[in-house]
């Protein structure tokens, strides 16, 4: 029997295919320009049938929903209330949510007697205290308003701090570690004994770190500044920070292994791009360590942070005093270690796999 794990965009849907009990990888595909998910669902019906899968005869469907609020500190069976609850936070994540549901509507409808399970990106994070999510606002803020921190990325980072936990040979419960998720949307996350207590997304993936198109943390005074100065509207400030800044703006590209190519050739703004990008990983490296209080490993992972020796050396140069140590060679050579027999801290290069945490969460509740 299968586990269909589905991620629904505004007009594609992602889907991968696991054996219920030993979560081999089946099938995966993307279905793209598609005109509503009904018609995405029939595509995908067609293409599971090649490998003799009916869709609606599998053990479950798990759906990524990017925003579960603070309703959701973890994944929940689908039904109608939940369906009018995830709808409730559409305002939080205008862009995602609503295609998620679609996606979840869809799968209902066409496989109606298959248990539908949603994993929330926030849902990681919702055991961060009080005095790491919540913003300096006043109070009605956030208790009418549900302004605080939530972070993303959290199934990314829970997934490669479980495969840390297994290469370490230690219980996740007694780790301490730093991920980074870094691709074109950037996050790091501070795992305590297994559980986030502080991640450097907001209450919008905006905040945080430099990113690919996403200017990250900046003095908030600089929009109205922009609106009054430039004459620049709510919507175009919004498109400018979140489409149009991060590596894009400094390089004139988000693609980092051009940027890199650039800088090799000489191009000033490309090299001023990779250091205002590292420094502010490195930063936040820092930030961490101080939070946590002594760092068992950090993990880079997501596209960048998977397959860039360069972004791995600058981030932890200088760092020997703080117990981090390069081994520049292992690194070069795409280790998964990529720490020297000095460091006493371990520096892990782990693939995500968000799907697969997914199917993982969905093998878990069926279990239950």
């Amino acid at each position: 029997m299968s586990i269909l794990v589905i991620n629904a965009g505004s007009s594609s849907i992602k889907y991968s295919i696991y054996n219920t009990k030993t979560l081999q990888l089946i099938d995966h595909g993307l279905i793209e320009e598609i005109r509503d998910h009904h018609e995405g669902f029939e595509v995908m019906r067609t293409q599971l049938q090649l490998h003799n899968i009916d869709i609606t005869k599998i053990d479950a469907i798990g759906h990524r929903v990017v925003h579960g609020g603070e309703r959701f500190h973890e994944p929940a069976r689908v039904d109608d209330a939940l369906i009018r609850e995830i709808t409730a936070l559409i305002p939080l994540a205008p862009l995602h949510n609503p295609a998620n549901i679609e996606g979840i509507q869809a799968a209902r409808a066409i496989a109606p007697s298959v248990p539908n399970f949603a994993v929330f990106d926030t849902a990681f994070h919702q055991t961060m205290p009080p005095y790491a999510y919540r913003y300096p606002l006043a109070h009605d803020l956030y208790e009418s308003f549900h302004v605080r921190r939530y972070g993303f990325h959290g199934t990314s980072h829970h997934y490669v701090s479980i495969q840390a936990s297994d290469l370490l040979q230690k219980p996740i419960e007694s780790l301490n570690l730093i991920t980074f998720h870094i691709g074109n949307g950037v996050s790091a996350c501070a795992i305590q004994k297994g559980r986030s207590i502080d991640t450097s997304m907001g209450m919008t993936p905006l905040e945080g770190l430099m990113m690919g198109t996403r200017c990250g943390s900046i003095d908030p005074s600089i929009i109205g500044y922009l609106m009054h100065e430039k004459g620049m509207s709510i919507e175009e400030v919004d498109t400018l920070l979140n489409k149009k800044s991060g590596l894009l703006a400094i390089a004139g590209t988000n693609d980092l292994r051009s940027i890199i190519e650039a800088r090799k050739s000489g191009d000033a703004n490309a090299a001023l791009a990779i250091d205002m990008f590292a420094y502010r990983l490195r930063k936040q490296l820092g930030a961490y360590m101080s939070v946590l209080r002594g760092v068992d490993a950090v993990i880079f992972t997501g596209g960048i942070g998977e397959h860039s020796p360069l972004i791995h050396e600058m981030v932890c140069e200088g760092l020997e005093h703080m117990g981090i140590c390069l081994d520049r060679a292992k690194n070069s050579a795409f280790e998964t270690r990529i720490h020297d027999e000095a460091s006493t801290v371990a520096l892990l290069v782990i693939p995500t796999d968000e799907e697969r945490q997914i199917a993982l969460y969905v093998q878990s509740l069926l279990s239950a």
